[in-house]
């Protein structure tokens, strides 16, 4: 039998080593859409590092104990999931919180929102172990719908209800998430259908005047220098030579060594009688 749970009552989960939290409201058109979460809690009630957040940017925690599971519509109703291993959970983890978000609007808009704890080992038709009702939501953007913690070496469900006008990005930082300026729109999600900004067009940037071509001027003209004049060599008349025969010796060109003299010149082939 399901036990139907007031906010800030508790419920033990006695021999229950895994859970599914569900988020179950009415489809209505124009309302906004609910996002599930989970945050895994050391005992100073803060996160030990930004992995110790489930949500649906980050889905399934390191270790694999807590798992952010896809949506479903069936009949008329949504539903966001989020899977918990509780027997497999670090001893360094007392408690795991279940958050819900929307980007747009609040949860005044969303009719018959409630969360609903199943234990795992009963299967898909098992009847659901608790359920929590949450109501007064108006101009809540983020909430904690219930925890679930450790007490006396079992586990326990605590119903919340406590909301946040600063959304998701206002829960996570509540609880030691890091969210720099330039990491919301992870968490959070862009606007839907906001335009994106056009990027400024670069300024040029300023170019140097362009120095001007220095100016060069011409190289006085110089007369031409004339050639120096060579003294002329003599050379001596050359002698025609006839058909088979040396030119004759032209003396003065070469030193003739002393007693030398050329022999009787002639034609160099007479017949004997002629």
């Amino acid at each position: 039998m399901t036990k139907v749970m007031p906010k800030g009552s508790n419920t033990p989960l006695s021999n229950v080593a895994a859970v599914r939290a569900v988020l179950r409201w009415r489809l209505v058109a124009g309302a906004p859409d609910v996002d599930a979460s989970a945050l895994l809690l050391a005992p100073d009630g803060r996160v030990r590092s930004d992995a110790d957040f489930v949500f649906y940017n980050q889905p399934r925690h390191p270790s694999g104990m807590v798992r952010h599971l896809r949506k479903s519509r069936l009949a008329g109703e949504v539903t966001d999931t989020v899977d918990i291993d509780l027997g497999k959970l670090s001893a360094e983890i007392d408690r795991v919180v279940v958050g819900a978000s929307v980007e747009h609007g609040s949860f005044d808009e969303i009719p018959g929102l409630q969360i609903l704890l199943y234990d795992i080992a009963g299967g898909p038709n098992a009847e659901a172990l608790a359920r929590f009702d949450i109501t007064d939501t108006a101009g809540v953007t983020a909430l904690l719908c219930g925890e679930l913690y450790r007490r006396g070496g079992g586990w326990k469900f605590r119903a919340i209800g406590q909301g946040y006008s600063s959304g998701l990005v206002g829960l996570a930082t509540d609880f030691g998430i890091t969210v720099e300026e330039d990491e919301q729109e992870t968490v959070t999600g862009p606007a839907a259908g906001s335009p994106a900004e056009p990027e400024a067009a670069a300024e040029p940037l300023p170019q140097p005047a362009a120095e001007p071509e220095p100016v060069i001027p011409p190289l006085p003209s110089q007369p031409p220098t004339p050639p120096t004049p060579q003294p002329a060599v003599p050379q001596p008349p050359l002698q025609p030579a006839g058909y088979g025969y040396p030119p004759p010796h032209q003396p003065g060109l070469l030193p003739e060594p002393p007693g030398f003299a050329l022999p009787l010149q002639g034609p160099q082939f007479q017949h004997a009688n002629r």
